[in-house]
């Protein structure tokens, strides 16, 4: 039996340090945009390449945890693809379940990096998902961002989960959150756990005064627990009677792309190791500031002795109790 199968899509991620651009704030907005000059040759200052995507930096972040991990993805017969096989073989991740679709290319994106955070060209080709019928018992199954044509992999997700007893952690992807809480009703009502950042779930459930407010909106969903992240911020977990907040570790930020995976895989083998939901909060922010202290999703993905002396390092730093959602009410 497997501990983890990671499910969603793979690529290529591009990295490049921009010098010359500037930010613009919308008035009236919440929203900035990356400004260059048009027609210009832009500069770049470093450029960086690895092999990425939601599910594969769960799928390497969990087997660095010792965790037994497996990943089920759609690949172009390209070099691309070869690398991502390498990568799955030198983290120790079961690559039996890896298709490969051929006459296609490997996802590709473009992560341009300016003042520390970054914005994301993506290219995604088209896909038809369908789990192996071979698929081996899993504890958990991590569920995240795939392409457009997703409904029918969900219903195979939903009865391969109901066949092994296996728990779902489901973090949206783009195509998720643009088809609306509606076309996600189904794989909600059979989610262990969901992992959101805020803006995700503001565009899921709606805007509300406070982030306890948008964790008990996505327990109505179906979740049992819910976890929002809120970049520099910090982070909230709720198990639908407490809700807890962390902040970040004040560690050196190089490149803050993966950040959010990090924490969902730390989170999750903080529970799988049997942690309560705080220490799982401690497990997740500490991958997140090995993440951040590298360029790239994966480089800075913890083992079991990195996270060790993480939390070492910021053990003054913990997770407190912010409301009681018992008796919290949805504000009208």
């Amino acid at each position: 039996m497997l501990d983890i199968i990671s499910i969603g899509d793979a690529a290529l991620d591009t990295f490049l340090k921009l010098h010359d651009a500037f930010v613009t704030h919308i008035q009236g907005k919440k929203v900035s945009q990356l400004c260059m000059n048009f027609g210009d040759k832009i500069p770049v200052k470093t450029l960086h390449q690895t092999v990425a995507g939601n599910a594969l930096n769960n799928a390497v972040g969990s087997a660095r945890l010792e965790m037994k991990a497996g990943f089920y993805s759609v690949v172009g017969n390209d070099e691309t693809g070869e690398r991502i096989i390498k990568r799955m073989k030198r983290e120790k991740v079961t690559t039996k379940y890896l298709h490969v679709q051929k006459g296609s290319s490997t996802n590709y994106s473009v992560v341009l990096n300016f003042q520390g955070d970054r914005t994301i060209l993506q290219y995604s080709h088209p896909r038809v998902y369908s789990l192996p019928k071979d698929l081996e018992p899993s504890r958990w199954l991590y569920y995240t961002a795939v392409g457009k044509n997703h409904a029918p992999l969900e219903r195979q997700i939903i009865n391969y989960a109901k066949k092994n007893h296996t728990k779902i952690a489901f973090n949206p992807g783009t195509s998720h959150i643009k088809a609306g809480v509606p076309k996600m009703k189904e794989i909600l009502r059979h989610t262990e756990i969901i992992f959101v950042n805020k803006e995700e779930a503001e565009l899921m459930v709606g805007d509300s005064t406070d982030i306890p407010g948008l964790l008990y909106r996505l327990h109505e969903l179906g979740p049992h627990l819910a976890v929002i992240t809120d970049g520099h911020n910090g982070a909230y977990a709720s198990n639908s009677v407490n809700t807890y907040f962390l902040p970040i570790f004040p560690a050196k930020v190089v490149e803050v792309t993966g950040a959010g995976d990090a924490f969902a895989t730390g989170f999750l083998a903080g529970l799988f190791y049997g942690h309560s939901v705080p220490d799982a909060m401690l497990w997740g922010t500490a991958n997140s500031a090995g993440v951040i202290g590298k360029i790239g999703p994966q480089e800075g993905l913890l083992t079991r002795p990195g996270l060790a002396k993480m939390l070492k390092t910021y053990k003054r730093i913990k997770p407190v109790m912010i409301k009681n959602n018992a008796s919290y009410k949805i504000p009208a």
